[in-house]
């Protein structure tokens, strides 16, 4: 991972408890077939966070098998809107919830993450408590900006594998020169929401590493 040593995070994941059986059974198939889930340590992260602010409305940007939905669905008993533009993913994802009995407060929708959150009408679907950026990293500054009005005033906006297994933090992790792209402007990124005047960053080495914002509408 190059962030933390693999020895202290395997015991460290030995801590690790899954929310219900069914998540644990869903996280196992993710994991054995390689689908990029959040990790346990990110999890584990998240849960106090999200059952101590109980958020009632989610937004999420990235769905994948639809893990991390349910997974915030169950911590606080919330609504979930989450957006997959991979449509194998996106049937996988409605399945896994189905499956879950949590399809009357998880929506899934197929398409483009940019172009979906130009689409969400604050006045239409509500204003989200908390957004969870985890889809293509060159893009968290795209979909920052257009989750943004979508937000209500004290909402959290959490990014996740901000340090891409450390390249943000030094080139020498990007041993072939594949990622300068993503390198650079995932820097960026994160410079732009530590400076920001409208709320508090706090960018931390969990997991891939995660930023979390609080908003401050009054201030924007």
């Amino acid at each position: 991972m190059n962030i933390v040593n693999p020895v202290i995070s395997s015991y460290t994941d030995g801590f690790y408890r899954p929310l219900n059986d069914e998540l644990g059974k869903l996280r196992a198939q993710g994991e054995e077939e390689h689908v990029p889930i959040i990790l346990r340590e990110t999890e584990t992260f998240l849960r106090p966070i999200t059952e101590m602010r109980k958020p009632e409305k989610v937004l999420e940007i990235g769905c994948a098998i639809g893990y991390s939905a349910s997974f915030f669905a169950s911590a606080c008993d919330c609504s979930v809107t989450t957006v997959e533009a991979d449509e194998g993913m996106f049937n996988t994802a409605k399945a896994n919830i189905a499956g879950l009995g949590l399809s009357d407060r998880i929506r899934v929708i197929h398409g483009d993450g940019i172009k979906v959150l130009e689409e969400l009408s604050p006045d239409e679907d509500g204003l989200y408590d908390m957004v969870f950026i985890d889809a293509a990293k060159s893009h968290y500054r795209s979909f920052w900006d257009r989750a943004l009005p979508l937000c209500s005033d004290g909402a959290l906006i959490i990014c996740d594998n901000i340090l891409m297994k450390g390249m943000t933090a030094s080139d020498e992790f990007d041993t072939r020169g594949r990622y300068k792209t993503s390198m650079r402007r995932m820097r960026e990124f994160l410079e732009y929401i530590g400076s920001i005047p409208y709320g508090e960053t706090y960018v931390l080495p969990v997991g891939d590493g995660i930023s979390l914002s609080i908003i401050d509408k009054e201030k924007i």
